[in-house]
């Protein structure tokens, strides 16, 4: 029989690339935190591990670490997605070097195994199902190995309360939360459904506020976002849990701001909606992708056909809740000069915050499988761009139907039309006369960190730092303050928003362009080529 061995564990969190849409780097200085969200998946496994075991964690991206950490170790856990792959590797190759075990997990080791071979150890797959193999192989003396969790069975009422106190609250805008697993839609291009499959996996409402409890005794207050894959995917749990989720806010004194991601089919369901405006929801996240019908259907999500789309996020704004959207553009079906539909239909949803990038094929997914298939994808596709941190300047990672020169120009019309500061700050205008906010919070909780500078103060230094957004937004913010209180706080963090999504989108169109002057020395495939193999698909 073995017996467990106390034992050192350094966790590191890697750097995320530094110019990605999600880094909101400006934002977050402008707030006086380092990095917008904290590691919840690094903290999760950590509470799985034996009680004897000691765990520091380091997030690279707040702190450095040195030889003595190392030192310390006895073995290193690190991973975590592609866009923080090349330091992934960078701090295998460190803990090689200091001769010290290093074990890697997390979606990108899982999807791209063969990109991780440098490490001892590699936990692929949910950890909940996997775990405890690892544990057994390192206490009866294993210093290597592969160790794969079955797809999809991972029982999450079992997982435990993450270790929240591994963290400095104060580095962070806001924490996460996880109450569920999975999505039941099957878009092409998505991973989540490879990597957690289709059929909504729940915590109990009881776990659910073990974790909320735990939170509010360690003194945190203020936004904590559900970072489920689509909160809304296994709605009849749900219905149980957010009645008692706006019982627990109130019976608090509304500690937590929540936020989250979900289908926009969300907007057919007015008592969600409601249930959710009750618990203090103020954000959700919806992948609207194309306003475009036949690329919605092309790309599986024909949720998003049974609708008028813009319409269905007025419904939302209706509840209380502002939306941020992703957009992507390469799609095959595509039509000539898709921009201004796209432009088009983010003003008339009136949505300021919009992920726009360009079609990544993601490792392991329907889209990345049927390029492959029909000879289009690039290689080294499962790498990290070098070109840029994610699909912003780095996407089209294959051979497109349409010419890459249109693609990009679209991309950059995109890009230049919704981020310039007159259309974001009317964006924001619109917004506010459209969100209904009188069923939500209306002061931040005593203790949120986004309270720490004021309305004017944020306005100002965002002003100071882009010029050419002064008058927009000044405007924009006074408009908004004349309404009522509740409007303006939120319109104010929109503006701290701009203070990243104005220069890096400018940087994305720089990229953009440098990318259409290389093209001009390429040999360009024959349209009619292209066509025959994607009509294949489109048929």
């Amino acid at each position: 029989m073995n017996v467990p061995n106390p034992c050192n564990v350094l966790m590191l969190y890697p750097l995320f690339t530094a110019e990605s849409f999600w880094s909101f780097g400006e934002s977050c200085k402008l707030m006086g935190v380092r990095r917008p969200a904290a590691p919840l998946g690094l903290i999760t496994v950590a509470a799985m591990l034996p009680k004897d075991w000691t765990v520091r964690l380091i997030d690279c991206n707040t702190a450095p670490f040195g030889d003595e950490d190392l030192a310390w170790a006895d073995v290193v856990f690190t991973g975590g997605m592609l866009s923080q792959q090349v330091d992934t590797l960078r701090l295998i190759e460190l803990c090689r070097a200091a001769g010290k075990p290093v074990v890697v997990g997390g979606p990108d080791p899982t999807s791209s195994p063969h990109i991780y071979e440098r490490a001892d150890f590699q936990v692929l797959g949910e950890a909940e199902g996997v775990i405890e193999e690892f544990i057994a192989a390192w206490d009866s003396g294993a210093r290597s190995g592969v160790f794969t969790a079955p797809k999809f069975q991972a029982d999450v009422t079992k997982t435990p309360v993450p270790r929240f106190d591994l963290l400095k609250f104060e580095d962070y805008l806001y924490l996460g939360v996880q109450y569920s697993r999975g999505c039941p839609f099957t878009c092409e291009f998505c991973d989540i459904i490879e990597l957690y499959g289709r059929v909504p996996r729940t915590k109990t409402t009881e776990q659910m506020f073990v974790e909320l409890e735990t939170l509010y005794q360690m003194g945190y207050r203020g936004h904590l976002d559900f970072v489920d894959d689509n909160f809304i995917g296994n709605k009849k749990s749900l219905r149980q849990f957010l009645p008692k989720l706006a019982e627990w806010q109130r019976a608090h004194g509304y500690p937590f701001e929540l936020s989250t991601e979900a289908s926009v089919n969300l907007a057919d369901d007015p008592e969600l909606l409601e249930l959710m405006g009750a618990a203090n929801f103020f954000g959700i996240f919806v992948g609207i992708e194309s306003p475009d019908p036949a690329t919605l259907v092309a790309m599986r999500k024909k949720q998003n056909t049974r609708r008028n789309i813009a319409e269905s996020i007025h419904k939302i704004y209706a509840a209380g809740m502002l939306v941020t959207a992703g957009f992507i553009v390469g799609f095959d079906s595509e039509k000539v000069a898709m921009a201004d539909a796209m432009v088009d239909f983010i003003e008339e949803a009136a949505i300021p915050v919009c992920m726009v990038g360009l079609l990544y094929a993601l490792p392991n997914t329907q889209l990345t499988r049927r390029l492959a298939r029909e000879g289009r994808l690039h290689p080294g596709h499962d790498l990290t761009p070098k070109v840029g941190a994610d699909q912003c300047m780095g996407g089209i990672n294959f051979d497109p139907v349409r010419p890459l020169r249109d693609i990009l120009r679209d991309y950059k019309t995109v890009l230049e039309r919704v981020y310039s500061p007159a259309a974001y700050a009317s964006r924001i205008d619109r917004l506010m006369t459209l969100l209904d906010r009188s069923k939500q919070r209306d002061q931040l909780a005593e203790g949120d960190i986004r309270a720490r500078i004021g309305a004017m103060e944020t306005v100002h230094r965002v002003v100071t730092a882009i010029p050419e957004a002064r008058g927009p937004l000044w405007q924009t913010f006074m408009n908004c303050a004349k309404r009522d209180t509740s409007s303006a706080r939120i319109a104010v963090q929109m503006i701290a928003a701009y203070a990243h999504l104005g220069p890096f989108s400018r940087k994305v169109i720089d990229a953009i362009d440098a990318r259409l002057a290389a093209l001009d020395d390429e040999t360009v495939t024959p349209p009619v080529t292209i066509d025959a193999t994607a009509a294949r698909h489109l048929a």
